[in-house]
């Protein structure tokens, strides 16, 4: 795949709702961290963390990442540095994970850290013009009780741009039914819900996310292997957060031609494209669209119609949705 995308996908008006802020910190910025707190190396050393053989060892990699954020003043710079990324590839919006979970694994004081979050998110939306929501991750193998002080504080900061709440990390260790009372104070609390499932476990796993009333699926990778998954999840068009260069790259989908992406997209469910980690799997939301043109046949007409779900399935607003809705509408010319 040429790592270039074309004017049309670039100046597509996106929005992007499968991205972890942790995972989309680059190299370079991580040196930058690294130098800051005394720490020796070269970039060629920091690119090496970005290196790993499956999912796991992506894991680690995630986790050796989030060590070098400790200040508020450290998520505040890389959340603008994200900022910046999106505006230059026409994301309009984007809803973005912060492993809050980890956070409070490693002690953090979590309030200072969410003043540097909203003060890089403001200086992102002026400068840039990029709105953006966060939502709350927790850790599934940390348990259901790590889990609800993660949904917490999502409901201590709603008012202040938190929109939901999501799990993710090893599927297999923290099945969904573990966080069903989590999930249901989550949903009293007005937050919306997301799971990640279907990525390294089974089409169970996805019903298990639909069992906790969960939204929009991150990933959902192996509903295939379910037919009756797959009528559920079309029926209801429930948002499917495809993650294409992230599943390849941790190993969960061997072959490129394997990926399940069009098969989804030609049986009706919603489909909208996402990067996840795109510093850790060297991507940018313009080539995944890109991808799904030259490898999955994806015409320019189907890429305005995810470009479009990508809207559609945001946790925003009525209102602000619609505004967006009617822009896309507005500026995507078709033939």
């Amino acid at each position: 795949m040429s790592s270039r995308s074309s004017p049309f996908i670039l100046s597509l008006p996106k929005a992007e709702l499968h991205l972890h802020l942790e995972g989309a910190i680059d190299p370079a910025t991580l040196l930058e961290l690294w130098q800051k707190h005394g720490k020796e190396g070269t970039l060629a050393e920091v690119e090496q963390l970005y290196r790993y053989a499956d999912f796991n060892g992506f894991l680690m990699a995630f986790k050796a990442v989030t060590e070098d954020l400790r200040t508020a003043e450290d998520y505040e710079l890389v959340t603008y540095r994200l900022m910046e990324k999106l505006k230059a590839e026409s994301v309009l919006h984007a809803e973005v994970y912060v492993s809050v979970g980890v956070c409070l694994w490693r002690k953090q004081d979590f309030d200072r850290i969410f003043e540097g979050l909203e003060r890089g998110r403001e200086r992102g939306e002026r400068d840039f013009g990029v709105s953006l929501l966060w939502i709350f991750d927790a850790v599934r193998q940390f348990g259901a009780e790590a889990a609800q002080s993660v949904f917490e504080l999502a409901a201590r900061y709603r008012d202040r741009h938190v929109v939901g709440i999501g799990i993710g990390g090893d599927e297999q260790k923290g099945p969904a039914e573990l966080f069903r009372d989590a999930y249901a104070y989550a949903a009293d609390q007005g937050l919306r819900l997301t799971a990640h499932a279907g990525e390294t476990a089974g089409p169970e796993s996805i019903w298990g996310a639909l069992n906790l009333r969960a939204e929009r699926i991150g990933h959902g990778l192996t509903a295939w292997q379910d037919p009756e998954l797959v009528e559920e999840l079309t029926t209801r068009q429930i948002p499917m957060e495809i993650c294409i260069s992230s599943n390849l790259r941790t190993g969960c989908c061997r072959e490129l031609a394997d990926h399940p992406v069009r098969r989804y997209f030609d049986q009706g469910l919603m489909v909208t494209l996402n990067t996840d980690d795109p510093a850790m799997f060297r991507t940018s939301l313009a080539q995944e669209y890109q991808l799904a043109r030259e490898s999955f046949g994806f015409t320019d007409e189907h890429l305005r119609e995810l470009a479009r779900n990508s809207f559609e399935a945001s946790f925003l607003p009525a209102e602000k949705k619609l505004n967006f809705l009617n822009l896309f509408d507005a500026t995507v010319v078709r033939p």
